[in-house]
């Protein structure tokens, strides 16, 4: 290790346990002022521990509309029964703490290597905390970790970063979209061979093991708007115009209900696809890849899925802030300003859940106008963010390729694959 890195290094070691405990404090607290309405930590008391209850007597939860998760996330909520002497919420808290720890450690290595910068791990230590203490009373924080040790996995062993990705779909789905910027060719087969087989072993594990594996598959059809989400936000105004909709607790969210919803959910599926043709349609033009370029991609591809979600749940900005945090340990990321708007969107977030929560909840003129700060964030964020990723991947004629230059001062990536990563495609 270079004499100069071990300060940074302790630095990134402090940093990381002074904003844990910050964060153990404030979920310690969970429900006192000035935290809002709090209750942030009930959803692991009593849904995740019911669930444990269910999973362990080998079945999935069955009609269960609030069960709306893809099979691999029946291990990582059994998970806490593998430590024992420690309640199910202990084990739980004391599990995404290790998740957390073991993103900041891969940030950090990832930081270190020759034309890499610790801005990522910086990112996601001073960043998590934003969303006060909720990321511990959720999993999300172990889907981002299966994330972002596939993505920084990439340069090493394609078939490693296929395999996490896989994994991580199979929890909570979106880590799927993270191999949407492998270079073609080789290396993309190989990526996505890699995930296929591992969620397909994966799935028939489960289903030998498990009774009912799909069920969710179900209850995911009958999801409305949820207040939070961008839809939510354009109703929420609506109600301040007379809009006679109401707010109702709907499938483990609270969701608007009345005329126009429906409407409303079908455009968000709309955007979602459109937002889905978008990304192909980068995918065939583009014609230059950095090492940088998976990274971007992916935190692109997230975006612009979260933003047209029906549902934008504040524990979303997990990821974001986890594949942001990916993309600033390259020092060719086209994504450094989506990263400030990301960190922004968390810091808002908190605000709408849980300190303001009752004001979203009730469309005061203060919640509508949280969530417009929030959720036009991320839309910028989403705008920005896709913009920089087509701008830096399809260039005009005869323009130097950036992949180029950072071949030469990011050595770290395989050299199998730098023939994909950094000479024109075109």
């Amino acid at each position: 290790m270079k004499p100069w890195m071990k300060p940074r290094l302790l630095l990134v070691a402090a940093g990381w346990l002074t904003t844990r405990a910050l964060m153990l404090w404030l979920l310690a607290r969970d429900g006192h002022a000035p935290l809002g309405i709090g209750g942030v930590a009930r959803e692991v008391h009593e849904l995740y521990a019911r669930w444990y209850g269910v999973l362990a007597h080998g079945t999935f939860p069955s009609g269960d509309r609030l069960w709306q998760y893809p099979p691999g996330a029946g291990p990582v909520l059994l998970s806490p029964g593998l430590l024992p002497g420690l309640t199910y919420f202990q084990a739980f808290v004391l599990l995404a703490l290790a998740a957390d720890a073991l993103v900041a450690v891969a940030l950090t290595r990832a930081g270190n290597r020759t034309g890499r910068s610790l801005r990522g791990a910086a990112l996601w230590i001073a960043g998590l905390p934003l969303l006060l203490h909720l990321p511990l009373a959720r999993y999300d924080v172990q889907v981002t970790a299966l994330a972002v040790i596939a993505l920084l996995t990439f340069s090493r062993s394609t078939r490693a970063c296929g395999a996490f990705a896989a994994l991580g779909a199979l929890v909570k789905v979106w880590p799927a979209l993270i191999l949407i910027g492998t270079p073609r060719g080789r290396t993309t087969r190989e990526v996505w061979t890699s995930a296929a087989v591992t969620a397909g072993a994966l799935l028939l594990a489960l289903a030998a093991l498990f009774r009912h594996p799909f069920d969710f598959l179900r209850q995911q059809g009958g999801r409305g708007v949820q207040i939070e989400s961008l839809g939510g936000t354009a109703l929420s105004f609506a109600r301040h115009a007379g809009w006679p909709g109401q707010v109702r607790y709907r499938y483990g969210a609270m969701e608007f209900t009345g005329p126009y919803v429906s409407t409303i959910a079908a455009a968000s599926l709309a955007l979602t696809v459109a937002a889905f043709g978008a990304m192909l349609l980068w995918r065939l033009r583009a014609r230059h890849w950095t090492p940088a370029t998976p990274y971007d991609a992916a935190l692109c591809a997230v975006l612009l899925f979260t933003v047209t979600s029906r549902v934008i749940s504040p524990q979303y900005l997990v990821w974001l802030l986890g594949l942001a945090a990916v993309c600033l340990t390259s020092r060719h990321t086209s994504q450094r300003p989506v990263a400030v708007l990301i960190t922004a969107a968390a810091a808002a977030s908190a605000l709408a859940y849980p300190v303001l929560y009752r004001d979203v909840m009730d469309c005061t003129w203060t919640g509508s106008l949280l969530m417009l700060v929030r959720n036009g964030l991320l839309v910028a964020a989403a705008a920005l963010s896709f913009r920089r990723l087509w701008t830096a991947g399809i260039r005009p004629a005869g323009t130097p390729s950036a992949g180029i230059r950072s071949a030469e001062t990011e050595p770290s990536h395989n050299s199998r694959h730098l023939p994909h990563e950094t000479v024109s495609t075109s």
